[in-house]
Order: structure tokens, then sequence, then C-alpha cells
């Protein structure tokens, strides 16, 4: 009876198993796919004479390869409960560097400055995300560097800011109303961390600072 239960378990265990290196490679395959289809619509956007067309294309290739980019991230988590999250964005933002500049510039393109914490998975995953939208946003936008900062805030909090030093927004914008994409991804990111989102000017009153607080 015993040995039977034992075999019962092993079976099970390789099933398991099996079924993880199988997604695994699944996993493998649908980012190289999308690898792929994020070049084809660049390589369109390219070749578009429509300038508003090749926009749009420009900007459906860098949303896809943003998606390839946090996924290939987030397998570093595989079965991970916590995340040291200063060198998990560093990591983000020097991959976002390298995406959009050249090799001469890719150091000094986002700027990474962060405490050392470990963080639940389950937080680090969508702080990913946003991290992504916001540099992504502050590269469009902005000008010159993105600074990037994550420190310790009173009432056992963090703040994680994206900061550009482009333009201001217009008067009385409001993240709530925006329309677009990017910031929808946000707001819906920050509520799932019960967080709260503010937007400010950066330091010495200049550009723009997107700021997430959570516990």
């Amino acid at each position: 009876m015993l040995a039977s239960e034992e075999a019962h378990v092993r079976e099970r265990d390789a099933l398991i198993e099996q079924l993880r290196v199988l997604a695994k490679e699944s996993d493998h395959r649908l980012l190289n796919g999308l690898q792929l289809v994020a070049s084809i619509i660049a390589m369109q956007s390219r070749a578009s004479t429509n300038a508003e067309a090749a926009a749009q294309l420009a900007a459906a290739a860098d949303r896809v390869a943003m998606i390839v980019r946090v996924h290939r991230q987030l397998h570093c988590l595989d079965g991970e409960q916590t995340a040291a999250f200063k060198g998990y964005l560093e990591d983000l933002c020097r991959d976002f560097s390298a995406m959009v500049c050249s090799a001469a510039c890719a150091e000094e393109r986002v700027k990474v400055t962060s405490i050392d914490v470990r963080l639940p998975t389950v937080k680090a995953v969508p702080l990913g995300y946003i991290v992504n939208e916001l540099i992504t946003n502050a590269a469009k936008h902005g000008g010159g560097g993105i600074a990037v900062k994550l420190e310790a805030v009173p009432e056992n909090r963090y703040a994680l800011s994206v900061t550009n030093n482009g333009p201001p927004l217009a008067e009385g914008f409001d993240p709530a109303a925006s329309k677009g994409l990017g910031m929808r991804i946000v707001r819906a990111f920050v509520a799932q961390l019960g967080g709260e989102l503010r937007i400010d000017r950066g330091e010495r009153n200049e550009g723009v600072r997107f700021t997430v607080l959570f516990c």
C-alpha cells in the first residue's frame, strides 16, 4: 500500500515538472513570437509614407516590445516570494535605456536611485509595469534624462517616482480623466497595489514627477 502511494507521488511530481517545463517553453516561444511581431510592425512603420500611420505603428511596436521586455524580467522572479527590488529596477531601466539609446548614452538615459529592499513579488511585478509605462511616457513627452527613485517615506510607506525634465503638464491635468492607454495602465496597477498616484514638479521645480506611494 505504501509503495503504491509513493509511486503515485512520484508520478504526480514528474507530471508537475513536465507541465512546468512545457509552460516555460510555451512562454519562451510566445515571447519570441511577440518580438517578431514588434519587429514587423516597426518595419511597416519605417516603410509607411503616411506620417500619422507611421507614428501609430511605431507606438504599437514600442508597446509590444515593452511587453516582451517586462515579461523577460518577470521570468527572473519565477517561484520567488520576494524580489531584491533595487536590482530588479536597475535591470528594467537598463534594458529600456539600451532599447531607446545608442550604447554611448544608454547609461545616462535613465538614472536609478533606490534603497536596498526586498518586496513581495506580488508588488514588484505591478511596480515593474508602472515604471515601464512611466519611463516610456517620459521618453516620449519629456526631454533629456529620466530619474527613477525608490525611497522610504513616513507611515511605513515607500515612494517610487519617475521624473523627467521636459515641459510641465497642462494646468489642471487629471490622471483619472486621461484616456491614454499608458495612464490607464498605471492607474490600474496603482489601484491593484492599494497605492496612491501623485503628480508634481521635479527637483528645482522643473519637469514632471509621477510618484506612486504604497505600503
